[in-house]
């Protein structure tokens, strides 16, 4: 690995995550999934740094390395639906009554 963790922090964009750890990506699938993949890594490396406080500059870009590696893995053989990632996908919708809510009332009798 050639970056520091000083280069890799004013990374903005998900194709230059892959350019820094030099990782082979599919751009259609980084587009499609752009949101996605930088919030599950981005879940990823908070957790990394808070377990590897006192680690090694090159052994923290080597977990954040494969962080981004099973970020991108994780949306290529799931969906956005699935992961619910985000607390839209979490939030129960208002003035909408599903049908598992629906009960008879005959049973409660």
């Amino acid at each position: 690995m050639v970056g520091t963790i000083s280069e890799f922090r004013k990374l903005t964009d998900a194709e230059q995550y892959f350019e820094f750890f030099d990782l082979a990506y599919d751009p259609q699938v980084v587009n499609i999934n752009r949101l996605h993949i930088l919030k599950k890594f981005s879940q990823s490396l908070e957790e990394i740094d808070t377990k590897l406080v006192e680690a090694a500059e090159e052994q923290k870009l080597s977990f954040y390395r494969e962080a981004l590696e099973n970020s991108y893995a994780t949306l290529q053989t799931s969906n956005a639906i699935e992961q619910k990632l985000f607390k839209v996908f979490h939030q129960k919708p208002h003035n909408v009554v599903m049908l598992g809510d629906i009960g008879n009332d005959d049973e409660e009798e």
